[in-house]
């Protein structure tokens, strides 16, 4: 591999005028800058990634930090792809940094990112509380923004969705079609996403003072087979269900294959919503009702204020979106209406 000193020593100039070329720092004349490059592309010479960041204090590059455990499926398909194409229609690189299993972990995958010298860093947290997220903020100067969560202090560094809202939305809707016993089937309940659609079902039902019954709640883990063993839960304790609201549309899914397995008709005797709108939804039979997060949306706004944010623009402290309800074939009137 070259060396800079070969370069400097093919293109008869010093080592210091090769590196002033390659920072863009410092006065060279065109005619010695194209010496220079002749002589980079003659040798084969690549520079130091790591030590031209440092010299110049800028990469083009945006981290992004994600815990393993979120990888599969749509929705993170959906983060990942929207994220790299704004970045590439931003002239930037994206860094995917795994942020593991804990909180120390995704403190970690950050520093990581920020030691490479990324210029921004965003973060779609599993671990890191908020108050740990406005701290890292605080520390350092490169701009970081967080997905999917709301923070206390750094309103402008955050884009979250209101998912006590949507799922609020989605079990008013039932109601409204005459539809009383609502089974829920929760996501993996160290997500603050679960937890918050979680929230909006029971709200709902106290706003029509419809009694929660806790036996028609079930824990997921937001994979088609939780919807099953889901579903085979609630026929075990027969209970009497008109509806299930899965807590994302893979669980869904699930509940719709146990359903039809066992001879119960879809929407005939159960009507069903998931979450996540995920392509094949429509394609189904029944089509799935489902909520569509603007995921798109969010990550674009997100990648707008980090850029904003490196060039000293206006932040606006808006950072909350609302989801959409798509209903199709997997719902009708329940009982009562």
């Amino acid at each position: 591999m070259s060396t800079m000193l070969e370069v400097a020593n093919k293109a008869g100039v010093s080592k210091a005028t090769v590196s002033r070329v390659l920072s863009g720092k410092g006065y060279v004349s065109e005619a010695t800058k194209e010496q220079v490059y002749r002589a980079i592309e003659e040798a084969g010479y690549r520079p130091n990634l790591l030590a031209r960041n440092l010299a110049t204090n800028k990469s083009e590059c945006i981290g992004l930090v994600v815990t393993n455990t979120l990888y599969h499926g749509n929705y993170f398909s959906e983060i990942l792809s929207q994220a790299a194409k704004k970045l590439e229609d931003n002239g930037r690189q994206l860094i995917l940094v795994d942020g593991k299993h804990s909180a120390q972990e995704e403190q970690e995958a950050i520093q990581f990112l920020l030691d490479l010298r990324c210029d921004a860093v965003i973060i779609y947290p599993r671990f890191l509380t908020i108050d740990e997220m406005d701290q890292i903020i605080e520390k350092h100067k490169q701009p970081i923004m967080v997905v999917n969560r709301k923070l206390r202090k750094h309103q402008s560094h955050c884009i979250c969705c209101d998912h006590k809202g949507s799922s609020f939305l989605a079990t008013k809707h039932l109601i409204e079609r005459g539809h009383r016993d609502i089974a829920f089937i929760t996501g993996s309940m160290d997500s603050p996403t679960a937890i918050e659609r979680l929230s909006g079902y029971k709200e709902a039902l106290n706003q029509y003072d419809i009694s929660i019954n806790e036996n028609l709640i079930v824990q997921g883990k937001w994979t088609p087979a939780s919807g099953v063993a889901a579903v085979e839960l609630l026929l075990l304790r027969k209970e009497k269900v008109s509806a299930i609201l899965a807590s994302n549309d893979e669980m869904a899914i699930g509940a719709m294959k146990k359903l039809n397995d066992e001879g119960i008709s879809i929407p005939g005797e159960i009507s069903i919503i998931g979450f996540d709108n995920i392509p094949i939804a429509p394609y189904l039979s029944p089509a799935l009702a489902s909520i569509k997060d603007p995921v798109s949306d969010m990550i674009s706004e997100v990648i707008s204020r980090l850029i904003s944010m490196l060039d000293g623009g206006y932040l606006s402290q808006e950072n909350v979106f609302t989801s959409d309800l798509l209903i199709r074939n997997s719902v009708v009137d329940g009982p009562f209406k």
